[in-house]
């Protein structure tokens, strides 16, 4: 509707300037693209004015707007690094959050609808493939259809919790009769896996789907911008792990290989040059791998064990001296296995001293625990549900608690107007004795730019730094970083904001606890030119 004026009343009337606003950019669909390739890829979130532009973490990827908010056209450089690349929407006005959109070595294959229905699914040449994804709308099942030949294992997963998708996967697999004869909900994560091996030869339907997440009273499977996914499937070599489950830096090991269609199941692993392939922990502790005999730790160490049969419990004596910090570690989980650990500290009388199930909302313990006297102790590991097998294997550490120190903010970007200050806070957390002095300085700063840095206190806290722009400073955003820099040594600790969170709300996780990038330490500085007088007055 258009509204007209009276001349009389125009000296009277002013209209304020809308408020600037930086883009907001959630997700990419597809979420993945091939290296070598260009891409039309659909960028979710508010993007006005547009078009606006895509800044990437790494070299070699352009976005190039297309026609519509939110389309581009992604060209990824052939000799671009594969993996997850954290991606920034930018103008004027600031910077989105960054989001992940995943840099592939190898084909990537579109999911094409109408797939709701396993007698009508999209075929697939192979049954090797990548398929990127997105449930349209509610009640949305994406079918595929692969070949398979008797005693043939199918590995499945799908990536979408470790994309912060809006709802929480399932995957199953089912046969040309209609029954199911997979299924998965839950992995590592919220994404599911599964290995299915042909009970005969034909023609198979891998479908995903799943409910809202966070979670909701609707129990409908969900549907929408947000539910984007990736699904690999494969028949070929998959590694799952190895044994034991990590090497140590610097040090050339032949390992076991676990996991499925595997033609070779030993190989030697030279840290320096793991391949991409291969799932290990690469260390700084001596590694091991738990002995029928018992066995006395020398601290420190790295051991991998399993709970061979149920009701199982893993005793590992150590000697350990008055008021040491250990750090006592189990972890599983992470590494394919089926075990919900428990870790408990015991005295030579068998006396429990210390025990934890799940630390900092994960699935695996984890203990600081100081030694009250010189002696003798175990660390033993369970399984919460009394179960075990071959697929409950672990990997436990125990160590003296190194000295370190970690700092952290609750923002990604900053902003600062021309001829004006900011001031960016954060939280800086020594522990284990860390003494160094320390320096909170931002570095990367554009021209007509400049911040002082700060002495953090030796019990850490909060500490901010101001960030000054001098009124000729140009408009427009770069990359800073901001570190902690040790006085003597000049070693700098690195500043991170969290992309990963572990809330909780009325007791249903409201977080993303893994991502395929988990923080970040590089963060955006926009610089905004001084407003005109009107706008300024408006303020």
């Amino acid at each position: 509707m258009r509204v007209l004026i009276p001349p009389a009343a125009l000296a009277v009337v002013m209209v304020p300037a809308l408020p600037a606003a930086e883009p907001k950019l959630t997700h990419f669909h597809p979420a993945g693209v091939a290296r070598g390739t260009e891409t039309e890829v659909q960028a979710v979130g508010s993007f006005d004015p547009w078009p606006c532009r895509m800044w990437a973490a790494a070299p070699g990827i352009e976005f190039k707007p297309g026609k519509d908010a939110g389309t581009f056209t992604v060209a990824v450089a052939a000799d671009a690094a594969a993996g997850p690349c954290l991606v920034r929407a930018i103008n004027a006005d600031g910077s989105s959050a960054p989001v992940a959109l995943v840099i592939a070595d190898t084909p990537q294959t579109a999911e094409v609808e109408p797939n709701n229905d396993p007698r009508s699914p999209q075929v697939l040449e192979t049954a090797t493939a990548t398929i990127n994804g997105r449930h349209e709308k509610s009640d949305d099942v994406d079918s595929f259809a692969v070949p398979l030949t008797r005693g043939q294992v199918l590995v499945a997963r799908v990536e979408a919790y470790v994309l912060a998708a809006g709802y929480d996967p399932m995957l199953r697999v089912v046969d040309a009769a209609g029954s199911v004869v997979a299924f998965n909900h839950d992995y590592v994560t919220l994404d599911p896996f599964l290995a299915f091996t042909a009970p005969q030869d034909g023609r198979y339907v891998v479908q995903t789907m799943g409910h809202a997440y966070p979670a909701s009273t609707d129990i409908r499977f969900a549907g929408g911008v947000t539910c984007n996914y990736r699904l690999h499937l494969s028949t070929g070599p998959t590694v799952r792990n190895t044994w034991p489950l990590g090497v140590t830096r610097g040090s050339v090991a032949e390992v076991a290989l676990e996991g499925w269609n595997l033609q070779e199941t030993r190989t030697q692993l030279d840290p320096a040059a793991l391949p991409a392939s291969v799932p290990v922990v690469l260390s700084e502790l001596p590694e091991m791998v738990e002995s029928a005999e018992p066995q006395t730790l020398a601290i420190p160490t790295a051991v991998s064990g399993r709970l061979d049969r149920t009701g199982q419990e893993d005793n590992y004596p150590f000697s350990a001296t008055k008021d040491t910090v250990m750090a006592i570690a189990v972890t599983g989980r992470r590494h394919g296995s089926d075990i919900d650990p428990w870790l408990k500290i015991r005295d030579a009388d068998g006396k429990e001293l210390a025990t934890n199930d799940d630390d900092a909302g994960s699935l695996e313990p984890r203990l600081l625990w100081t030694v009250p006297a010189d002696g003798t102790y175990s660390a033993v590991v369970g399984d919460v549900t009394q179960r075990g097998g071959p697929e409950f294997f672990y990997r436990l550490t125990i160590a003296p608690a190194a000295p370190a120190v970690t700092a952290t903010v609750p923002h990604h970007a900053f902003k600062v107007e021309a001829g004006k200050s900011l001031e960016i806070k954060a939280t800086v957390t020594p522990v284990h004795g860390f003494k160094s002095k320390l320096r909170f300085a931002v570095t990367g700063l554009p021209d007509g730019v400049t911040a002082t840095e700060v002495d953090v206190p030796e019990a850490g806290g909060e500490v901010a730094v101001t960030v000054a722009a001098t009124a000729e400073t140009a408009p427009g955003g770069s990359p800073v970083r901001l570190v902690l820099r040790e006085v003597e040594g000049g070693r700098e600790f690195p500043v991170i904001h969290w992309l990963a969170t572990t809330g909780e709300n009325n007791g249903v996780p409201q977080g993303y606890q893994q991502l395929l990038v988990n923080s970040i330490d590089e963060f955006w500085l926009t610089v905004a030119p001084v407003p005109p007088p009107a706008e300024a007055a408006a303020r």
